[in-house]
């Protein structure tokens, strides 16, 4: 936020001066604030015009102090909280949640070796680093401001990448039958992606529902589990990483879209 939106939060309710009319016609931020402003002004107006068209008997004496009792209830949660949280807070709580979440899975499932994965040390190094680039960019994407909508070129290509990526790099060896070795992997994801899933579900709830939004944090949230069993899955053929990671993964994305869908929205701040 530069000076000039500190300038147009200061003056919301008052004519505007040139430059930060100007600013506003420039700036997305500004144009949703002043919107939104206005919005609840006349929601304001209407329903003050309710009250008074429900209750003809009464004087304005009663009108007039039921309308001090909320101008001053609306004072003091001002007060309280002036301004809202910065977005990022949100975000950092998130990934934070992520890290919690695969640090504990990471601690539990490394007591024989931090590396279950036979394929070379340089394939799985660069593949976890992949992984961990699309939950941080999968996150951002879902709270960010800044953006309107996601592209959804840029979330095909995350998947896309990723999921080459996970394939190309197995060891290609299968050392127990293919329908048990998925069942234990798909298990795990649903276990592991629990948390970080239920955190984010209720993070996306303090915004407008946006498909594209929901499907990067639900593609977010399941890389902590998609990153654990990259490390420590001894199964290395494409059927089984096919099956077993990246299916879960996504019909996990998919699911927080669906269930951000049917959950209420308890703000619809952009």
């Amino acid at each position: 936020m530069n000076p000039e939106c500190s300038r147009v939060m200061d003056s919301l309710g008052d004519v505007l001066p040139q430059e930060l009319t100007s600013h506003v016609a420039s700036c997305e931020d500004c144009q949703a604030l002043t919107g939104s402003f206005d919005q609840l002004n006349a929601s304001l107006s209407v329903t003050t015009m309710t009250l008074e068209a429900a209750a003809p008997g009464d004087d304005d004496g009663q009108t007039a102090a039921s309308l001090a009792v909320a101008r001053r209830f609306a004072l003091e949660t001002l007060a309280k909280q002036p301004q809202a949280s910065p977005w990022w807070s949100e975000l950092l709580l998130l990934l934070g949640v992520h890290a919690a979440t695969g640090g504990v899975g990471f601690a539990l499932l490394t007591f024989d070796g931090w590396k279950g994965n036979p394929a070379s040390p340089g394939a799985v190094a660069g593949v976890a680093l992949l992984i961990l680039a699309v939950m941080g960019a999968g996150a951002y994407l879902a709270f960010t401001p800044r953006r309107r909508t996601v592209p959804g070129w840029a979330v095909a290509l995350a998947v896309l990448g990723v999921g080459t990526a996970v394939v190309l790099a197995g060891s290609g060896q299968q050392t127990r039958p293919l329908l048990a070795s998925v069942l234990g992997c798909v298990g795990m994801e649903l276990a592991v992606t629990t948390v970080p899933l239920a955190v984010t579900l209720v993070l996306l709830c303090r915004s407008a529902f946006h498909p594209m939004r929901a499907l990067a944090g639900g593609l977010a949230a399941s890389s902590v589990s998609l990153l654990l069993l990259h490390l420590r899955c001894a199964e290395g053929s494409a059927s089984h990483l096919l099956l077993g990671h990246l299916t879960p993964w996504l019909a996990l994305a998919g699911l927080t879209v669906l269930l951000r869908r049917l959950l209420p929205t308890r703000s619809y701040a952009p």
